[in-house]
């Protein structure tokens, strides 16, 4: 607690008040003198206690300080984890190296429209621009309501820069039999992993996530809830929220995959009745390792490339799973909105903005096809 002092100069009052900045840590003395009596002085070191512990009297705080007090004390354990290490990551690598040692008051929109412009210049796509961005338009938000600075800076700014023209990686069609036969070849467990992808372009840390209970092989649906995080210190930190509200769903899922999933629990039983104690019931998990816990994001990702590589396939991350998915159905004939809603998507916009060079592809195959087929009535 901030500690008043009082004393008499000559015959005038004076207060000292001992305290800690709550952001540099370091001991601070405010006084002030003048008072004609003691009890002015007391009354006065009162309101300046209060402001004191209001946090208005502080000195100016710098950016950095404060963007350390808004990623521990109010982002910490708040959102997913992946998103405050993204925010980190921003504040350490771009925002950090530019802004050193300025006070958070001293951000004005010029110089901020200036960090931008100078991202881009240095090659950053205009995505990566805008995630940083919205890094440091959070804070500022926050700032203006903890009432540190009156304005944020970030409002107005502009992301110039080209949009990267997304290359969609995907496996083609009629490569899909080859992967899944040297998947099934290589390791059961990993054809069942990405088989259980092809077939639902969930993101692989759904697919991880899922446990038996989200399944209902009856009604041939799975529920999408969770995430899981493979990085967790322990299990209670296993589960996480999925990537946006959008991202929770109930999937409908084909006869094939309802046979791969009630053999594939019958698979599992037999390891449960082997290993019994060893096992992993506590997990409930669908797609694991053999004892039950969850397979390594390494394994997935070492399983993945030599499969790849087997089946003569060109190198591919595991999330092109989820675009041929959507590339299959597409083929199929079926609409935008029903794939964002299979994936996910927090808009169609997104669906659209990814898969629309694919959908331009098959609208001409279409109109090939359709071309073909009138002039054979025609003739």
């Amino acid at each position: 607690m901030n500690m008043a002092t009082y004393r008499k100069r000559g015959d005038k009052w004076e207060y000292r008040i001992s305290y800690k900045d709550p952001v540099t840590e370091k001991y601070k003395i405010k006084s002030k003198s003048g008072f004609s009596t003691k009890k002015e002085a007391q009354i006065a070191a009162q309101k300046m206690e209060n402001e004191i512990l209001e946090g208005v009297e502080q000195s100016p705080i710098s950016l950095k300080n404060f963007l350390n007090t808004w990623l521990y004390e109010f982002k910490k354990d708040t959102i997913r984890k992946n998103t405050f290490n993204l925010h980190k990551q921003n504040i350490e690598k771009h925002i950090l190296p530019y802004f050193k040692e300025i006070k958070l008051a001293n951000v004005k929109p010029i110089l901020y429209q200036k960090f931008l412009n100078q991202l881009i210049d240095q090659g950053y796509s205009k995505r990566t621009v805008e995630i940083v961005h919205s890094t440091l338009f959070n804070a500022f938000e926050k700032a203006v309501i903890l009432g540190k600075v009156t304005k944020n800076p970030c409002i107005g700014a502009i992301v110039k820069g080209q949009e990267k023209k997304r290359d969609l990686k995907y496996i083609e069609t009629d490569r899909i039999a080859d992967f899944l036969k040297e998947a099934y070849k290589y390791d059961y467990i990993y054809w069942m992993f990405f088989n259980v992808l092809l077939e639902t372009g969930m993101r692989k840390g759904e697919a991880a996530a899922l446990q038996w209970s989200d399944i209902d092989l009856k009604a041939g649906t799975i529920s999408i809830t969770k995430t899981l995080d493979f990085q967790a210190k322990s299990k209670e930190e296993l589960f996480g929220d999925p990537k946006t509200y959008n991202s929770k769903r109930v999937i409908t899922i084909s006869k094939g995959l309802i046979n791969d999933l009630t053999f594939h629990k019958k698979y599992q039983n037999q390891n449960k009745l082997a290993l019994n104690e060893i096992y992993h019931h506590d997990l409930n998990l669908v797609l694991c390792r053999n004892d039950g816990n969850f397979m390594p994001k390494s394994s997935l990702f070492n399983a993945f490339s030599r499969i790849l590589k087997r089946a003569g396939i060109p190198p591919l991350p595991i999330h092109s799973l989820r675009h041929t998915h959507a590339v299959i159905l597409l083929e199929a004939g079926a609409d935008l909105k029903y794939i964002q809603e299979r994936l996910g998507h927090g808009s169609i916009q997104i669906t659209s903005d990814v898969y629309s060079h694919i959908s331009k592809k098959i609208e001409r195959e279409k109109i090939e096809k359709f071309d073909d087929y009138y002039s054979r009535i025609k003739n």
